[in-house]
């Protein structure tokens, strides 16, 4: 969607905004679900990006100690922990720069999402930049989705990280599709961006051929330690209209509640549902930072008569538009 329109819908008056966002959802997603998610950082800190909102950069003190790749019975009770809680898709994350085909690292995490995918639940996972080499053994060795979010607009982009580039991201994300995994990709509110930031961000976003399968929508939460320990909060109307804007500009797509949901109230959560999003990460830790627990969540959405949604693990990738290009310009 262009940045023209997206710019009209995001400075609609508050409840007109809602109205439409909610008109788009329930055409597209008239099931009342929510997709629960578990995110485990399979291994963490130490890593050599510079992103300057994450504490497990080795750049920063922020206290995370460094620990390596987990060993795969230890991801596999996690794994089965999140099934029995009612996860449906599990997501594991390592702090990499990205992977290499024939690394032992990369075999050893080969090896993991094999045994996980036999669970039945949707894998997915974050491990830094892809070739498509990477991506075609990932896709054949069980994996459903691979997140690789872009964070921010592409103006704002270097004002985040220095040790690679906004189309690095995009590579990876090319790479991804290419090997016929899902895309899970979005961005992070509170890194000093401006509203037109955000916008750009979602241009992009919905530029995709095919859109992401699902779009994570996290707000910042300040690390010590980190450059951005100190940035503001984001006003929660702001994230709602965020989050309904991208339900208009990408319909079919999952909008998740990321990192941050944390620090929202009930009742601020129940109006990101009623905006769009239609996905949670479920549980008491995101890689490093807290969420709310899994009962309270059951609790809120019993309260607003949701249900989770059921598993997909075969689910195919969205398929591209053939008229239209593959994936926004890459420099």
């Amino acid at each position: 969607m262009l940045h023209s329109e997206l710019h009209r819908l995001y400075h609609l008056p508050f409840f007109d905004l809602l109205k439409q966002a909610r008109a788009v959802h329930e055409k597209n997603w008239p099931e009342r679900e929510v997709q629960l998610c578990t995110l485990l950082s399979i291994k963490t800190g130490g890593c050599s990006e510079d992103c300057g909102y994450c504490a497990q950069s080795s750049r920063y003190s922020t206290g995370i100690q460094r620990e390596d790749l987990m060993e795969k019975a230890d991801v596999m009770e996690k794994a089965r922990a999140a099934k029995e809680n009612g996860s449906t898709r599990f997501c594991m994350g390592a702090a990499w720069k990205g992977v290499r085909q024939g690394t032992p690292k990369f075999d050893q995490v080969l090896d993991i999402v094999r045994d996980v995918s036999t669970l039945g639940m949707e894998v997915c996972v974050t491990l830094g930049e892809l070739g498509g080499e990477e991506a075609r053994a990932l896709k054949e060795a069980g994996v459903t989705a691979y997140n690789h979010n872009i964070d921010t607009s592409r103006e704002h982009y270097a004002n985040i990280v220095s040790t690679h580039t906004f189309d690095d991201r995009l590579r990876t994300i090319r790479h991804a599709q290419e090997a016929g995994m899902s895309v899970c990709c979005g961005g992070i509110l509170g890194l000093g961006e401006n509203k037109d930031d955000r916008l750009k961000m979602l241009e992009t976003l919905s530029g995709f051929n095919p859109q992401p399968e699902s779009v994570p929508v996290n707000l910042l939460m300040p690390i010590k330690g980190t450059p951005m320990e100190n940035n503001d909060g984001v006003d929660v109307f702001d994230l709602v209209r965020v989050i309904a804007v991208a339900r208009i500009a990408m319909p079919k797509t999952k909008v998740r509640l990321s990192a941050g949901r944390y620090s929202l109230s009930k009742e601020a959560q129940a109006l990101c549902y009623f905006a769009g999003a239609n996905s949670i990460f479920y549980g008491e830790k995101l890689l490093t930072t807290k969420n709310p627990g899994a009962n309270e969540d059951m609790r809120l959405l019993k309260e607003l008569g949701l249900v989770a949604q059921a598993p997909n693990p075969a689910m195919d990738a969205p398929e591209a538009d053939e008229a239209r290009p593959l994936m926004p310009c890459i420099i």
